[in-house]
């Protein structure tokens, strides 16, 4: 096959185009998040706000509503449901967490269910990325570059909230009021990413991208650049491949993101587990110094 069937010709359908235009504004957007989310401890919250938007979706259709709509209610509501519980009864976060977003998920397969629909609702839980059409690509364009724009002007007040929300008391931020605006970018930035890989591959798009950062580099600077560029690259290659081998592209996004961090979980040169013991022999070999 030659570099222009391999490459051109892909984009030579409308869907193509429209599905790489999502795909890299999703990765791009979840990535960046995803550094925060990884460093706060936040992955539970990421796959519950992610499962929880589905009856929002569901309930949308049947109202009429853009589907963004429902899923950007359910993902606030689901965020309240697990403080309302965590702050009022003896359930750790961890189990509210666990509570609201299976029971949320369960909602809408039941929803799901009993729905008359034309619209295979099935494609929000496992994602229709080939199938995004102009309003839809509006759509994510939209919510994803707000996102973006709020994480990228606000990224010093999230990072001094990750590492040390006292020192942000101190200085007179609202760690409350950070954490909530982290949270609402969450439910929104699932919005996007639920129209590209679906609900059950969302939180994968969310955890992957930070996670693979952080085994390549210790400053958050470098991971808000590292995470969105292997993100990007990696699901451009998903959605290629995907083409050409005629597989389900969200999850063949997912795929090649899991195959990068398998990548950096082996070769990381300083937290990559070969790359550690590489780095052990090197200095095992090094001979010390020579004395005064």
């Amino acid at each position: 096959m030659s570099p222009h069937e391999l490459l051109v010709v892909p984009m030579g359908y409308g869907f193509m185009v429209r599905a790489l235009a999502a795909t890299v504004t999703a990765a791009a957007v979840c990535a960046v998040l995803s550094c925060w989310l990884v460093l706060i401890g936040w992955s539970l919250m990421g796959d519950a706000v992610s499962h929880a938007v589905l009856p929002g979706v569901v309930l949308a259709y049947v109202v009429g509503v853009p589907f963004a709509l429902g899923a950007a209610v359910f993902g606030f509501l689901a965020v309240a449901l697990i403080g309302v519980v965590r702050d009022t009864s003896r359930v750790k976060e961890d189990a509210a967490i666990g509570i609201v977003f299976s029971t949320l998920f369960a909602l809408g397969l039941v929803l799901i269910s009993v729905t008359p629909s034309q619209v295979d609702l099935h494609h929000v839980v496992f994602g229709n990325l080939l199938g995004v059409d102009r309003a839809d690509l509006v759509q994510i364009t939209a919510i994803g570059g707000a996102a973006l724009l709020v994480l990228l002007l606000k990224r010093r007040d999230f990072t001094l909230y990750a590492f040390d929300p006292v020192h942000a008391h101190a200085i007179g931020l609202n760690p409350r009021l950070i954490g909530a605006a982290l949270l609402g970018l969450l439910a929104l930035t699932c919005v996007v990413a639920l129209q590209v890989v679906g609900v059950v591959l969302v939180v994968a798009m969310l955890i992957i991208p930070g996670s693979t950062a952080h085994l390549l580099t210790d400053r958050l600077g470098r991971m808000l650049v590292i995470a969105p560029a292997l993100s990007v690259c990696a699901s451009v290659v998903g959605l290629y491949l995907s083409y050409h081998l005629n597989t389900a592209s969200g999850g063949m996004v997912v795929l090649v993101q899991g195959a990068v961090f398998l990548l950096a979980y082996l070769f990381g040169p300083r937290h990559g587990v070969l790359g550690r013991r590489v780095a052990a022999i090197r200095s095992a070999r090094t001979p010390p110094p020579p004395a005064g």
